[in-house]
């Protein structure tokens, strides 16, 4: 039962967390923010069930989401440009700058310590209403999500990236 409700909430809100990720070529749209919008949605009420959280445990951890969840999606918008960026500076038979490349890796280092802040922020805050076996219930129910969600985004970019004739470069 619980694989088949993971499943069809995997199904269900990975599409739009893959389309929350902005690309050049098509940014972040308001049917984009809707979809994210259910998605959040649906999954605070699995977790709200799951996690047997009172309506003020609820309300609390929603905000909780949102608040973090705004930061922590423009801080990967960041690291996302800064790793375009980076893969721009390291093409293959192009002199790359030092200097960029360095000013790209420090960005990169720091966003990941600003990531782990938020999380820690957010753990922190939590503490304040949810008891430490819900707060890790819901850290590990997030984590399989993402994972999930990172799996899905991994199969499409497989499937939306054109073959190139000729041998694989290693990345650097």
């Amino acid at each position: 039962m619980m694989k088949r409700l993971w499943l069809a909430l995997s199904l269900v809100l990975a599409p739009g967390l893959v389309a929350q990720e902005p690309t050049p070529a098509r940014p972040d749209t308001a049917e984009a923010e809707r979809l994210r919008a259910r998605i959040e949605a649906r999954f605070s009420q699995h977790v709200q069930d799951k996690l047997q959280l009172t309506p003020d445990q609820a309300t609390k951890l929603r905000a909780s989401q949102e608040r973090f969840g705004t930061q922590r999606r423009a801080l990967m918008r960041q690291q996302l440009e800064r790793r375009r960026a980076l893969e721009d500076q390291m093409q293959p038979g192009v002199a790359a700058n030092s200097d960029s490349v360095k000013r790209l890796m420090d960005g990169m280092q720091g966003g990941r310590a600003a990531m782990l802040k938020i999380e820690q922020d957010e753990d922190r805050e939590m503490a304040g209403y949810l008891t430490p076996v819900q707060r890790a219930r819901y850290q590990r129910m997030r984590e399989m999500l993402m994972r999930r969600v990172s799996e899905m985004r991994e199969q499409r970019r497989g499937q939306m990236r054109p073959r190139r004739p000729g041998p694989r470069q290693r990345p650097i």
